[in-house]
């Protein structure tokens, strides 16, 4: 079961990992989280629930690339096609849906923040993992996008650029970051194949 998510009695799924997984999935959790933010009401989200419900979000697309990973613009890249039209339709849409989007990945990596918080450790063997299908879907959405901005940290667009990633040498600075992408690809696979079992 190490590193491989199986299935348990009554849906989910579980995965032994060791302390260095848990730290690693947990920081970048983490990361994740302070990427994305707080929310549109800040710290005093919480003060007013119902302005909150209509704070319309930005227009302009995120200048980090991870973010625009992310919160992709959905009709197409508006400076590859240069159509004033899609420009404002990308804009109209991503003020009424980015909030939502960011909540919804914000509560998602919170869940396995959570999760991971549970474990506790001890000896060799590292702890089991068990999730509810839930807080599979949550992992699921998490996990997607901590390999999403991963993906582009490392500039990969396509299928062919991940292959360059197995073929960089030791020395290469990003290959950590290329052997967490992998691990988190192999995790991800792990649990969607245990959830369609």
């Amino acid at each position: 079961m190490a590193g491989h998510f199986e299935p348990v009695p009554g849906g989910g799924a579980a995965v032994a990992l060791d302390e260095v997984e848990i730290s690693i999935l947990r920081s970048l959790a983490v990361q994740l989280l302070e990427l994305i933010g707080p929310g549109p009401g800040g710290a005093e989200a919480g003060d007013d629930p119902l302005a909150e419900l209509f704070a319309e979000g930005p227009s302009e697309p995120p200048s980090d690339p991870v973010l625009l990973r992310l919160f992709p613009d959905a009709y197409g890249d508006p400076e590859a096609v240069p159509d004033e039209q899609l420009r404002e339709f990308s804009a109209e849409f991503r003020r009424f849906t980015e909030n939502d989007l960011r909540a919804g990945k914000r509560e998602n990596a919170l869940a396995m923040v959570r999760s991971l918080d549970t474990l506790t450790v001890g000896g060799e063997s590292g702890a089991v993992l068990k999730l509810s299908p839930d807080e599979c879907r949550q992992w699921l959405g998490t996990l997607n996008d901590l390999r999403l901005a991963l993906a582009a940290r490392l500039d990969v667009i396509a299928e062919e650029d991940a292959e360059l990633l197995y073929r960089l040498p030791d020395t290469d600075p990003r290959k950590p970051m290329v052997m967490a992408y992998l691990w988190l690809g192999g995790l991800q696979e792990s649990l969607v194949e245990t959830l369609m079992s």
